[in-house]
């Protein structure tokens, strides 16, 4: 059975992606017999291409995906080359879990409430540093070129990559690099990024696309603090997909196809900046310069992923400020009054979709678990080796939900399963969710599995096991931190999870991502404050758990307790 596991993840995670793309281009060609498209046309194309604004919205996906990429990764390079085993080093790491498994709609509207013109910091600066006695006329959230979109992308985008480098960074020998650096006189943030960044990147260039992908084509930031008149190009595409004109469906799959063209166009212009730097780098890292730049490189690197790190968290903290304010004037920087009046109010409509919410993260994210133990214990019996840091290998397929666009495929795969007869159900919205999960899990978690001493279970066998009771005794109970800290990934990412659920579901499956996104266009920031905040702290509780079940457990064996 565990030979199955790996090509039951492959074709999970392959074929409904190949299905989708499939029944997206037959529409956009004009054939869709159901709705009336019995012959192939151009129709679709010239339809939208005839929107007004397409340009634009083209443009600010395509830049945002490659700002927010190119942001991201400086900010995380950065702060590995500078704040590499100083104090900040351990903090941020400590952090990084909690901060990734923010949800992208919780984290847009904590952000959105700190930059608004009546936000956080505009309280906090009137009057005395701004002179404003109202809030200013300035567009700042949904700004027309995407800025506030980019920066609320960013932040959740640096601890994601951050995870992947660091579980990179294992298997580069990093300090032994810098330190044979530093013997030849090079200042340590110069050596980390001469001698430690060029091998480290080939291993995280696959995360890089992935950011790429979601920056260029995600719906619910975009919705939240991108642009509207027009919007990105992905939040139009759903626009058109929801119409009661079915007609204009036709042309809601030909922007899926333009979607995907435009990712890719993102990420062959980002492989050309690859090697633009790659060319540009070699020169400087054989140049010698060993001190040169070295202190704006060390201030920025902490400085700038502390800056990130503090605006998620006080983004969070005003989510939470919100949904306890009473009457609150500008510019006042704190309520005058605080109320649970709004809590109460929400209590009776938040039960369903909390409900909802961890019955689908839950169960995709056993299914992702139990698949992927199967899947990397077939590999350890089988002496397998993975190919890293490699395009073709199969651990591409691994990326590939998270490389094609969700709008591009999730709009024909809605179709697949209207052919198929399948009705919109939670199970179907699970195994929506289950794509997603599947890559997130397997990557959090593999990196443990594959490093765990395998002498531990040879001893096991030695002594009489058999190789599923040394699974069962030695190797699972050991890897419980790791294991626990990938569930709470896995957690995370179904709980924010807002295209697959209300494409598969068919707006009929509410949870509290669709229904905080929802709130949005009501400008209600109470209400807002607080569902966006129950959505975020259900991650959290996974997290809590992951980290103080194995102390509980284990706490007379230290090297157990997992340090997630």
């Amino acid at each position: 059975m565990l030979r199955l596991a790996p090509w039951l993840i492959i074709a999970l995670l392959v074929g409904p992606i190949l299905a989708g793309l499939a029944m997206a281009a037959l529409p956009a060609f004009g054939y869709l017999p159901a709705l009336g498209g019995d012959a192939f046309s151009l129709d679709p194309w010239r339809a939208l291409l005839a929107q007004p604004g397409l340009a634009r919205s083209v443009a600010v996906s395509f830049t945002s995906g490659l700002a927010t990429t190119a942001v991201s990764l400086s900010v995380v390079l950065l702060f590995l080359a500078a704040a590499s085993g100083s104090r900040l080093d351990r903090w941020i790491r400590r952090m990084v879990s909690p901060l990734l498994s923010i949800p992208h709609a919780a984290a847009a509207f904590g952000l959105a409430f700190l930059i608004a013109p009546s936000g956080l910091l505009a309280r906090l600066a009137s009057p005395g540093l701004s002179g404003w006695e109202r809030p200013p006329d300035l567009l700042i959230v949904n700004d027309p070129w995407g800025l506030s979109l980019m920066a609320g992308l960013v932040i959740k985008e640096i601890p994601f990559l951050l995870l992947m480098s660091l579980a990179a960074l294992h298997q580069i020998d990093a300090e032994r690099r810098v330190a044979l650096a530093r013997s030849l006189g090079y200042r340590p943030t110069i050596a980390w990024l001469k001698v430690v960044m060029p091998s480290l990147y080939p291993l995280i260039r696959l995360p890089v696309f992935a950011v790429i992908a979601y920056a260029s084509s995600v719906v619910d930031v975009a919705m939240i603090l991108g642009p509207t008149l027009p919007p990105t190009l992905a939040v139009s595409i759903l626009t058109w997909f929801n119409d009661p004109d079915l007609s204009r469906r036709f042309m809601a799959s030909a922007g899926a196809l333009l979607q995907l063209g435009v990712t890719l166009a993102a990420l062959a212009s980002w492989w050309g900046l690859e090697c633009l730097v790659r060319r540009l780098g070699h020169g400087w890292v054989a140049g010698g310069q060993r001190r040169r730049g070295e202190r704006r490189l060390r201030v920025a690197g902490k400085t700038l992923i502390l800056l990130a790190a503090v605006t998620a968290l006080v983004g969070i903290a005003g989510l939470a400020l919100n949904s306890l304010a009473g009457f609150w004037r500008f510019p006042d920087g704190l309520p005058q009054t605080f109320t649970l009046q709004h809590w109460q109010r929400a209590l009776p409509a938040l039960g369903g979709p909390v409900a909802a919410t961890l019955m689908i993260a839950s169960t995709a994210t056993l299914l992702a678990v139990g698949l992927v133990l199967a899947a990397l214990e077939n590999e350890q019996r089988s002496g397998r080796q993975p190919a890293q840091g490699q395009l073709t290998s199969a651990l591409t397929l691994l990326y590939l939900p998270l490389i094609v666009p969700q709008i591009a495929f999730l709009f024909g795969l809605v179709v697949v399963m209207e052919a198929l007869g399948t009705r919109p159900t939670r199970w179907l919205v699970i195994f929506g969710h289950l794509m997603f999960v599947l890559p997130y899990v397997f990557l959090s978690m593999s990196e443990a599995y594959r490093r765990f001493d395998p002498r531990w279970s040879r001893v096991a066998l030695t002594l009489g096991s058999t190789p599923n009771g040394a699974f069962w005794r030695v190797r699972l109970p050991m890897l419980l931190a790791p294991l626990l800290t990938a569930m709470a990934v896995g957690l995370a990412v179904s709980i924010g999870q807002y295209l697959p659920t209300l494409l598969l579901g068919a707006g009929r499956v509410s949870t509290v991502t669709t229904e905080a996104v929802a709130l949005a266009a009501g400008g209600n920031r109470r209400l807002i404050g607080v569902w966006a905040l129950a959505q975020a702290s259900l991650p959290l509780l996974g997290f809590i758990i992951a980290v103080g079940l194995p102390r509980l457990l284990w706490s007379n064996r230290r090297g157990m307790r997992g340090t997630p």
